[in-house]
């Protein structure tokens, strides 16, 4: 581990998403000098949504990584400084905080906002890449009205599985939810409103099945998928066991969208050993409530936004907004910390740094 530091900032925001990036826009206008690390996915999950139609201020819509350019740029225009780097560690026993990068890179910071967001999970199949934001999302609310009119498919067997199928009853001509096995694991009132839409033909549940394949061009979006199924449920399991593979079926299924409902991860592992509160999924818990400081984690001048925090809503409004506060609350820390005279001191020009 290394002990040069590269610098010095009072403020320091993982991650380059609508959160992060709103975040680095008002930190940048208070003076705060913040440092913007990208991360692993630089921009989030908005570089991969082709049209965002639903982000006030833009009646045309306007692409996703066009949006996140811009806020770059806003942030930039007004001090803030991006840097391609993933957060490897946090340091918090000692003040400042020492953020060490995977490259080895070393800063500290007196005040830190995990804005790094969460990953949607994803099956790792055939044309998921390929297509991903051409007829394959993660996000109906985002992305479903694209879709008027086209039978969709939904994979998944919980609460965000229901909750989207049910969304894009909106537009669909029918729904479809392809479950690995025979009954949803989701709550009872969501099971309940998505069998009312059984009942009424709006969705239709393919059980004990799975997707293998997505098939399609960018150009034309998704045209069919691959499915498996088995009576037993957990057909790919069954396909990949000699003893079973026979009693899979395995058919082509033309559908004109998928999304992917199998939840998302988290990026919090870096800030483990900083004494920050999780709950059982690993999204951060900040004070929330009403009234100022709603960002903040338990760990003092360690702060918390968008889709690392919220695991509910997860819109780029939302994690926008969220990076706001965020930078609100850090800026009030970072005033009771300067008053006191405990700010950290930029890196001396002759101290030894990484590329010494």
């Amino acid at each position: 581990m290394s002990d040069d530091i590269v610098e010095h900032r009072r403020l320091i925001i993982a991650g380059t998403g609508a959160a992060g990036l709103t975040a680095g826009i008002y930190a940048a206008r208070s003076n705060n000098d913040p440092l913007i690390l990208e991360g692993d996915e630089p921009g989030g999950q908005l570089t991969l949504t082709t049209d965002v139609e639903n982000f006030p201020g833009f009646p045309e819509g306007i692409s996703g990584p066009e949006l996140i350019n811009d806020m770059k740029a806003q942030a930039e225009k007004f001090g803030a400084e991006t840097k391609n780097g993933v957060v490897a560690s946090v340091d918090a026993d000692d003040r400042p905080f020492r953020v060490e990068l995977t490259n080895g890179d070393v800063y500290t910071a007196d005040a830190f906002i995990a804005a790094s967001g969460a990953s949607a999970r994803t099956l790792g199949i055939p044309g998921e890449d390929e297509l991903m934001g051409y007829g394959l999302s993660t996000c109906a609310t985002c992305d479903g009205a694209f879709f008027r009119g086209e039978d969709m498919l939904v994979v998944g067997g919980g609460d965000a599985a229901m909750e989207e199928a049910n969304f894009l009853t909106k537009f669909a001509d029918t729904v479809y939810i392809a479950h690995r096995r025979d009954e949803f694991r989701a709550e009872d009132v969501w099971i309940d409103r998505i069998m009312e839409k059984v009942e009424d033909g709006a969705v239709e549940v393919l059980w004990n099945t799975e997707v293998t394949e997505l098939h399609g061009t960018p150009e034309e979006g998704i045209d069919h998928v691959s499915l498996v199924e088995h009576p037993e449920g957990h057909p790919k399991e069954k396909l990949d066991d000699p003893e079973t593979a026979d009693e899979v079926e395995a058919y082509d299924f033309d559908v004109g969208a998928v999304f992917f409902a199998i939840g998302h991860t988290p990026n919090t592992g870096y800030l483990e050993g900083t004494g920050v509160e999780t709950d059982e999924e690993g999204y951060l818990l900040t004070e929330g409530g009403r009234g100022a400081n709603q960002t903040a984690t338990g760990v003092e001048g360690l702060f918390g936004a968008g889709d690392v925090v919220d695991f509910h809503y997860q819109q780029a409004v939302t994690a926008a907004g969220m990076g706001c506060q965020a930078a609100l609350d850090a800026d009030e820390y970072l005033t009771e910390l300067e008053r006191a005279g405990e700010l950290g001191e930029p890196a001396s020009a002759d101290a030894p740094t990484a590329d010494d």
